[in-house]
């Protein structure tokens, strides 16, 4: 019989709460507490499971096994890297840190232990469910345009670590190449970005959080078609001659993406997967790129 796992998770806001939420429902995994610097709001979600709120993120540490990251994006580093030191495979949500330094010394600190460690882009479930990743031809251009409508969440990181790096990691996921050029206008809160990459491909991504309304769309061009998303209204258009599965939001997956995730680093951690979703690595490759648009666009 397998060994339940004791899961922990750091940050008490709407993503700490979701994860919270994915871990007392996982078989084989027992939530064993919350941690954050806020007591009300930390009590008030362990009351909600039954748990211990925890004030110091190294009691969490002592009573678990695993661990989530779900704390403001400024913090993911140093919490995760505290998990890391006590012997915990992490899952952080995304952005993995704020810089390239500290998602190296993450990845360092993993390597070192034999840790898993993992990130929440969950767009890469969603493009399994709807078979992109399998597909055998490689894309000429890429057109993502995600936008939101004010919300005080995530103010502490741009738009380009909050909405942003979920495109910006789709389009690694479709490409080995590395990115030649980068171009990008536009402030924190609303931007517009371009890359090339060095086999021809071409990412042009706009993302806003101030917009009026939500917009959620994805376009691909293929040497043999191009595929269309409109991910809110849920229309969907496929010229190419690749069987993509137009129902994918109705797919175990494609419903609950996050679960997938977390299951997928539960998995790894057991040994029965032999990689999380998304690792350390391909985060910070999607830092990477996310930094150099924040850095085109001068902020």
């Amino acid at each position: 019989m397998e060994k339940v796992l004791k899961a922990g998770v750091v940050g008490s806001g709407v993503f700490g709460g979701f994860h919270a939420n994915k871990y007392a429902e996982m078989p084989g995994v027992e939530l064993a507490g919350i941690y954050d610097i806020h007591p009300e709001r930390c009590f008030a979600m362990a009351e909600q499971h039954g748990v211990e709120a925890w004030g110091d993120l190294a009691d969490l540490l002592a009573v678990c096994d695993i661990v989530t990251v779900a704390s403001p994006a400024t913090t993911h580093a140093a919490a995760a890297l505290a998990c890391l030191k006590a012997g915990k495979p992490v899952y952080v949500e995304k952005p993995l840190a704020t810089t390239l330094e500290d998602a190296d010394a993450l990845i360092a600190e993993a390597a070192r232990r034999g840790l898993v460690l993992a990130c929440g882009h969950q767009e890469r479930v969603v493009s399994q469910a709807m078979g992109l990743l399998d597909i055998p031809e490689k894309p000429l251009l890429l057109e993502a345009v995600r936008k939101g409508t004010p919300s005080i969440r995530s103010k502490d990181v741009s738009v380009v670590l909050d909405l942003m790096i979920h495109d910006i990691d789709l389009a690694l996921s479709l490409t080995d190449a590395e990115p030649l050029t980068v171009e990008a206008e536009g402030d924190g809160d609303a931007i517009r970005a371009e890359a090339t990459f060095a086999d021809g491909f071409t990412a042009i991504f706009t993302a806003a959080r101030n917009a009026a309304a939500r917009e959620r769309t994805m376009r691909i061009v293929y040497p043999s078609g191009v595929l269309e998303i409109d991910f809110v209204t849920r229309a969907f258009k496929n010229s190419t001659p690749f069987p993509l599965n137009e129902a994918f939001t109705e797919t175990p997956a494609g419903r609950d993406p996050l679960g997938t995730s977390v299951a997928g680093f539960v998995a790894a951690v057991r040994g029965l997967s032999p990689r999380s979703v998304v690792t350390g690595e391909e985060a910070a490759r999607a830092l990477d790129l996310a930094l150099a648009v924040e850095q085109a666009a001068g902020f």
